[in-house]
């Protein structure tokens, strides 16, 4: 799907405003709300707009403990991956699951719990018991210094959707 201008506002808009209504949008884009909704629709069918959520406040919902845990695992093997994954993708706690490379582990994991003890529980009784867990390290956040979850796109669509972006 090619882009254009209008993709790209609507693209940025919608990534930090996920409830505006398509008449707000539409004015705040110059389109006719008929169709600034076809090109949302456009945006959706073609994959670069995977869903819609609420963000939430962990903290304020009782989650006052934020993890980084990094896994190592026993064998490379995409079998033993797979495993993992499926295993790791059903634990709620789990907010990210990343596969690395150029470190000492294979998998990072960004994890919430209520405490301490909530995550002793759960690093004991789900994670170091997933077959091929042969590593656990953990990090503790202190402070979230910054938490975005906006695309930077002036970066990518920068010369046909932010005209006035200049080059590096």
């Amino acid at each position: 799907m090619e882009l254009d201008i209008y993709d790209c506002q609507i693209l940025k808009l919608l990534q930090c405003e996920g409830r505006i209504s398509n008449q707000a949008l539409a004015e705040r884009v110059s389109l006719s709300p008929s169709a600034c909704l076809r090109r949302v629709r456009a945006l959706e069918e073609a994959k670069m707009i995977v869903g819609y959520c609420a963000l939430l406040d962990a903290r304020r919902l009782g989650f006052s403990l934020t993890a980084l845990v990094s896994i190592s695992m026993d064998q490379h093997t995409p079998e033993r991956f797979a495993h993992f994954e499926a295993k790791i993708s059903k634990i709620d706690e789990v907010l990210e699951c990343l596969l690395l490379t150029g470190q000492s582990a294979d998998y990072q994991l960004k994890i919430v719990v209520k405490d301490m003890d909530a995550y002793q529980e759960l690093l004991l009784q789900k994670i170091t018991r997933i077959a091929g867990v042969s590593g656990v390290h953990t990090s503790f956040v202190l402070r979230r210094v910054m938490d975005k979850t906006a695309l930077p796109l002036r970066e990518v669509f920068s010369s046909r959707c932010f005209p006035s972006h200049k080059a590096k």
